[in-house]
């Protein structure tokens, strides 16, 4: 499937949860050990930023139709493991310096996807009602570094910067605490994290792979204060100039100016200055480049030659009706509606041999007679389906009919025609799934590359290994090793393993583009098990 074909599901899902982020702000006063600069006082509320999450791929809008346009490519290794960091760009600055217009300015001109903006107002300490008092009275210190929560915001970005999920905490300006629901991130390639005190901290400042200061002459912040304060908050003239006063200009002086020695670029204008930004960005495409991977797929198809299958592999038995089911889904001939029953058979099959691999428990029962019955029962929390498209969803149905109540997440990823490379373009996953075992869904597999991101996108998410099954109805010895050589906790099961792929990487004798037999649409003069929407890798 092309990108323009996908078009009509992922603006589908777009409509549904993203993984994307919001962010606000809190305060407090206490020890300044962990400070960098010997600061002693400062103090002013600000205008609350909100962490952005540019996961999608770059786009081509019309006014009918949303073209997907490029996708994140592996931020892995052959071998499943983390190979590369995000580059976290840390911007600092005064209040109103045009942080987040620089910020913005950057991302607009890098022009890349996945890319997180993520505020550090966003990471208020929660207030206690003593200190809420204060700051209905605007004499609450919220530019103090013991505002902020250090601990939570070191621990979250250094696990973006990782390439793991993150959740972001939502605060509320007018309770002065953090909403119950939090913000997921995840996906980063470029971090750009911006904020008063960015600097302030050591722990912090380990992760900035590129730190900026924002310069900005103080009467020209002043009078954005003014105006953003004066328009959007009620306020008279007086009541600003005296807080900048007492609380903003000392808080810039003892806290902010002096980590301006720490930065390895000044901006002098903020955003306006677009020699600068141009500098930033080609220092980033640059870092970029040096970091990219290039998986050698012939490297990959080889490694494994004459090795025997791996025992976490499990294939159905190949009775009578099963090799049937493969014989008339395998031929050419077959119609659309044979192949969709016959597949639908097999699926069912696959789902329940699948299950018998879940974790149970002894479960004693009474039975109507009135005598004990001693059966098994699901031992774990949940159980999740997560399909990769398109191919991936027609096994969600198999799914269903035998695990009631089943959640549901979805995984894009499509293959690079330039690089051979899969890519992910989106995913939408249950919340909390890093408790579940998950069902992992593909209809087949050739190189096994869609099933390791995929893989490796739940492990990002926290789930652990060991609980993860791939299911396929169809898989190239390949694609068994190179899953099982990087993730040997995974359970693999199949209703059948072919021994070879061409040079192109297609699973021979194979069964043909299963999306496009399946869904009825026309397969390309080149089809493959795996090509396009039917990221079978």
């Amino acid at each position: 499937m092309s990108a323009v074909s996908v078009e009509g599901r992922l603006a589908k899902m777009d409509n549904e949860e993203k993984t994307c982020s919001v962010s606000n702000s809190g305060g407090g006063e206490g020890s300044l050990d962990r400070l960098l600069p010997s600061v002693i006082l400062g103090l002013s509320p600000r205008k609350r930023t909100t962490s952005q999450c540019k996961s999608e791929p770059p786009l081509l809008r019309t006014s009918k139709r949303t073209i997907y346009t490029a996708g994140r490519p592996p931020w892995y290794n052959e071998h499943g493991a983390q190979s590369k960091e995000a580059f976290v760009i840390g911007l600092c600055g005064g209040s109103a310096s045009g942080k987040t217009t620089v910020a913005r300015k950057i991302i607009e001109a890098l022009d890349v996807p996945w890319v997180v903006l993520l505020s550090m107002d966003s990471f208020y300490k929660v207030l206690s009602p003593e200190e809420q008092l204060l700051a209905a009275r605007n004499d609450y210190n919220f530019d103090h570094p013991d505002a902020f929560d250090f601990d939570l915001l070191t621990h979250t970005l250094r696990k973006l910067k990782q390439g793991k999920s993150v959740k972001i905490p939502v605060y509320d300006f007018t309770t002065h605490g953090r909403q119950k629901e939090w913000k997921t991130v995840y996906g980063a390639s470029v971090i750009i994290f911006e904020g008063i005190m960015s600097f302030a901290d050591k722990a912090l400042l380990q992760l900035l792979d590129m730190k900026i200061f924002v310069e900005t002459d103080s009467d020209i912040r002043l009078v954005r204060r003014l105006r953003r304060d004066i328009t959007e908050r009620g306020r008279d003239i007086e009541g600003v100039i005296k807080q900048y006063n007492k609380f903003v200009k000392p808080a810039f002086e003892q806290y902010i100016e002096p980590t301006m020695r720490l930065a390895d670029l000044v901006v002098p204008r903020g955003g306006g200055n677009m020699v600068a930004i141009d500098l930033i960005v080609q220092h980033v495409h640059s870092q970029l480049e040096e970091r990219k991977l290039r998986w050698d797929m012939a490297a990959l198809a080889s490694a494994h030659q004459a090795q025997p299958l791996p025992q976490t592999l499990s294939v159905l038995e190949s009775t009578p009706q099963v090799r049937g089911m493969h014989t008339i889904i395998r031929n050419k001939e077959t119609s659309r509606d044979e192949f969709i029953f016959y597949s639908k058979r097999l699926m069912r099959l696959l789902i329940e041999r699948a299950l018998s691999f879940l974790p149970s428990q002894v479960h004693i029962v009474q039975t109507p007679q009135g005598e004990d019955y001693e059966g098994r029962s699901f031992h774990g929390k949940r159980i999740t389906g997560v399909s990769i498209l398109r191919a991936g969803e027609t096994m969600e149905p198999a799914l269903r009919a035998v695990c009631k109540d089943v959640r549901i997440g979805k995984i894009l990823i499509q293959t690079n025609q330039d690089t051979g490379e899969p890519e992910l373009h989106y995913l939408r996953l249950p919340k909390d799934i890093s408790e579940d075992h998950v069902i992992l869904m593909d209809c087949t597999v050739s190189t096994g590359a869609a099933a390791m991101m995929a893989v490796r996108v739940l492990l990002d998410h926290d789930v652990q290994e060991d609980k993860i099954l791939l299911v396929s109805l169809l898989m190239a010895e390949m694609g068994v090793h190179s899953v099982a050589y990087a993730f040997p906790q995974v359970k693999i099961i199949t209703t059948a393993v072919d021994k070879k792929v061409n040079d192109v990487f297609h699973i021979i004798p194979g069964i043909g583009n299963f999306g496009d037999r399946y869904f009825g649409t026309d397969a390309p003069p080149d089809w493959s098990d795996e090509d396009l929407d039917e990221p079978s890798y």
